[in-house]
């Protein structure tokens, strides 16, 4: 298992990399899949606008992209997040930074098991996904 933290125009948040890796490993683990590599990048918006116009063709800031190199149920992935975008939705949905940017970092894996958000359905999976993810984070010290 290897994942890393890196940043790209951005500072890395005040995060317990090691307790979130454990955590998730577990919500890996527990969907039947194992992790290969996953390398976390946090950015500013502006990085990850350029990044989503280079190889998504759209033009709108967003909160990650996420890179699959998953081969069967190993799976990899380059995950950029913007921490500026973070830090805004926190606002708008009124809840903590960590707590928003904990979602968004666990939603990026979720993609790279298979889970879409493009229709409305998957959209309901997806978070209620991403909510049994959050709830593990509590049980690990």
């Amino acid at each position: 298992m290897l994942i890393t933290y890196d940043t790209c125009e951005a500072s890395i948040p005040a995060i317990d990399q090691k307790r979130l890796s454990e955590w998730i490993n577990r919500v890996v683990v527990n969907n039947s899949f194992e992790i290969g590599e996953i390398n976390y990048y946090f950015c500013s918006d502006n990085y990850l606008l350029e990044m989503n116009r280079e190889h998504l063709n759209h033009d709108y800031f967003t909160d990650i992209i996420t890179f699959d190199y998953t081969v069967a149920d190993i799976i990899s992935g380059d995950l950029f997040i913007s921490v500026d975008t973070v830090l805004d939705n926190a606002k708008e949905y009124g809840c903590e930074y960590l707590q928003e940017l904990h979602r968004v970092m666990i939603h990026g894996v979720l993609h790279l098991m298979g889970i879409d958000d493009k229709t409305d359905e998957d959209q309901e999976i997806m978070t209620q996904k991403e909510d049994e993810s959050l709830a593990l984070l509590s049980d690990i010290d």
